[in-house]
């Protein structure tokens, strides 16, 4: 094919050594770029842009101002699950086609929710706390003692609660089942009959599963709908002793009630994988300034990890792969693999 009907696609941020993978996978008729831009898509020349028929989506956002600066853009890959990153109206309008990569790190988000959830429930980051003591506050070790507390519960005695049973709620679902809990789940976007299939029960209404859940997982997308949607009203009709767990999206869960519902007690623990900004800003939210300066209060009752669940060696390798193999469907072949609907939230 001569080099100006050839078609142009670009990897921005340089997240790999070289380009050989996705030159294998999309073929000889398709050129692949890499950049290095490290800060935001912004920082991508304005003559690559011009060039660009396919873009690869990372940790970048992609707002409105930068999608108008890629004159040919026909397929945008977001290389991963969600894709509130990119600006979806300015995307449709130009009939730009938007697709993301469902079926990798399912595992591993589901493996981290749980692990969470159960190193909290079993008092495991709580002893560990207490049995370093703080010595910048002079503090010796705890006792060598368990120590009774309402995080601690058994799980064949309680109940899971799954917001949002998709690929990874299901797995969730289905761990939480393994290991002894009742679990219930909420989704209005499932047909009837998906409770029966796993063998778990479903909530009809949001708040019947906020008021039996012990545990919460969080497994939505970020919409208009589920931005704020796990705020202090919802914690606050949790049972005693609850724990909520997000490995989802930041701004599903509203950082100031949770803060509110932690330091006075209505929440026992948290585990959040993601935050409403990432990364956190300076000065840091006061439960984030709390956490990093262990002050007593919070101690043992929240873990935090870098937005890091869907990491391992085997599922940085899969996203690369699905993502080439999709980008190459769409534009290449022209088929609708893992295209998200316009309009879609």
């Amino acid at each position: 094919m001569p080099k100006a009907n050839r078609l142009t696609v670009l990897e921005p941020e340089g997240m790999y050594p070289d380009a050989a993978l996705e030159e294998r996978v999309l073929g000889p008729t398709v050129r692949v770029l890499q950049g290095s831009a490290k800060g935001g898509i912004h920082e991508v020349p304005d003559e690559v842009c011009a060039e660009t028929d396919g873009l690869f989506v990372f940790r970048h956002w992609l707002p409105a101002d930068q999608v108008a600066r890629f004159p040919r853009l026909k397929v945008v890959v977001r290389m991963g699950v969600g894709y509130d990153r990119l600006d979806r109206p300015a995307l449709d309008a130009r009939g730009i086609k938007v697709c993301n990569v469902p079926d990798y790190g399912t595992m591993e988000v589901a493996d981290h929710a749980i692990a969470l959830a159960l190193s909290l429930r079993r008092g495991i980051i709580l002893h560990h706390d207490l049995q370093r003591g703080d010595a910048s506050r002079g503090e010796a070790p705890a006792p060598w003692a368990y120590l009774d507390h309402p995080l601690i519960q058994r799980p064949q005695t309680r109940v899971f609660g799954v917001l949002g049973l998709g690929r990874i709620g299901t797995a969730v679902a289905l761990r939480a089942k393994a290991f002894g809990w009742r679990v219930v789940f909420h989704d209005p976007f499932l047909p009837n009959g998906v409770d029966r299939a796993l063998g778990i029960e479903r909530a009809r209404q949001i708040e019947d599963l906020f008021s039996v859940a012990d545990t919460l997982s969080i497994h939505v997308p970020l919409t208009r709908g589920t931005r704020g949607l796990v705020d202090d009203r919802l914690l606050r009709s949790m049972p005693a002793g609850s724990v909520v767990v997000n490995t989802a999206r930041g701004p599903v869960l509203d950082l100031d009630a949770l803060h509110a519902c932690l330091r006075d007690g209505a929440v026992a623990g948290a585990g959040l994988d993601v935050l409403p900004e990432e990364p956190p800003p300076e000065p840091a939210h006061p439960l984030l300034a709390a956490y990093r300066a262990r002050e007593p209060w919070l101690r043992g009752r929240l873990a935090i990890t870098p937005h890091s669940a869907f990491h391992t060696p085997e599922a940085w390798s899969d996203i690369r792969l699905k993502s080439a193999e999709t980008m190459r469907d769409v534009l290449v072949a022209g088929l609708a693999t893992n295209v998200i609907p316009p309009g879609a939230e």
